[in-house]
């Protein structure tokens, strides 16, 4: 007897898709204000942007991004609940740099099966990534791709717009020597280095490793996800004026420094000023061949956030940021370039 040839034969369940939608409705609902119209479960998300009206020139922000292959980590722990808050924070921290305040949220999940819990899970995780965030979820696509990628393989993307006074837009271009480089506290390594933290820790990459007190560590540590800093710089920016900011992700502090510095300028960290991240110290102790300019261009080090303001505005910025639960260092300051634009000093 010949069998029966279906789409769900061929791996997809559209069934168990529609009942995933149902089941997250509620709680991706919960994060849409009234400039969301309709609901979950449209061909598109729509967001009233008829407050812009308020603004003398609004410019909008986009930016998308993923988690790369921290998803790896998370899969081999099986804890899902936590990678939607580094999607999120991976986009809102970027346009956040520009001044910008997050306005929707998009998410792409492409999975080999459609797990319902597990995928609950994960949208669980991008609710509280935009709750910290301010932002509605407005939409998202979850598509499985039987055949080119195991059942329980899943990857992440994620696409978020802002908006911005033209006037308040946060660009660089006022930085001079002088200024004051502050550093806020990352929760460990967020969501970048991780092909070097699993090809460290990992059996052939793909394997927790043996020993249990190692397992428990990267549990503990490398899987927290990233911070928010939303709230936190939105706050500062009425207080005080900043003249740039950078989110420290993929590339470290060498590649990410100097996208908001004008070209005249180089900045000065103070080694002795950075925090010691219990993950990143671990790091250095068991591998000491892997040199600091490898982990400044790899890790973001202890530091996620970084907001530069003028000497006046020092004591100000930091109250403002403390208020708001953050962890600031003064790790350096702006100089005039010679050579390089990043300096140790």
């Amino acid at each position: 007897m010949q069998e029966e040839i279906s789409y769900k034969s061929a791996g997809v369940d559209t069934e168990a898709g529609q009942e995933f939608v149902k089941k997250i409705k509620q709680n991706v609902e919960s994060t849409h204000g009234p400039r969301v119209l309709g609901g979950l479960g449209g061909f598109s998300g729509a967001f009233d942007v008829s407050f812009l009206k308020n603004y003398k020139n609004p410019i909008l922000l986009s930016g998308t991004d993923g988690v790369g292959t921290k998803v790896e980590l998370a899969r081999l722990f099986n804890i899902h609940d936590t990678i939607g808050i580094d999607l999120v924070a991976m986009c809102v921290n970027d346009i956040l740099v520009s001044g910008g305040e997050p306005l929707f949220f998009l998410d792409y999940i492409a999975c080999g099966k459609l797990i319902p819990e597990r995928m609950e899970r994960i949208v669980a995780g991008i609710v509280k990534g935009c709750k910290l965030s301010g932002a509605a979820l407005l939409g998202g696509e979850t598509a499985e791709h039987p055949g080119t990628m195991d059942q329980d393989e899943y990857d992440l993307g994620g696409f978020v717009v802002g908006a911005v006074e033209k006037e308040d837009l946060i660009d660089g271009s006022k930085i001079k020597a002088g200024d004051i480089v502050l550093g806020l506290e990352s929760s460990g390594p967020h969501s970048n280095g991780f092909s070097l933290i699993r090809k460290l820790y990992l059996e052939g990459g793909r394997r927790l490793p043996a020993d249990p007190e190692l397992v428990g560590f990267l549990k503990e540590f490398a899987l927290r996800p990233t911070r928010i800093y939303v709230q936190s710089i939105l706050n500062l920016t009425k207080k005080v004026e900043v003249k740039g900011m950078v989110h420290i992700t993929g590339g470290g502090f060498y590649e990410n420094i100097p996208r908001v510095l004008p070209d005249a300028f180089a900045v000065e960290i103070r080694r002795e000023k950075l925090p010691e991240n219990p993950f990143f110290a671990r790091v250095q102790k068991d591998f000491p061949s892997l040199s600091e300019k490898e982990l400044y261009s790899t890790f973001n080090m202890g530091i996620g956030y970084i907001v530069i303001v003028s000497p006046e505005s020092e004591s100000g910025a930091i109250s403002a940021l403390e208020e708001k639960g953050e962890l600031v260092h003064k790790i350096g300051v702006i100089a005039s370039k010679n050579k390089e634009s990043v300096l140790f000093v």
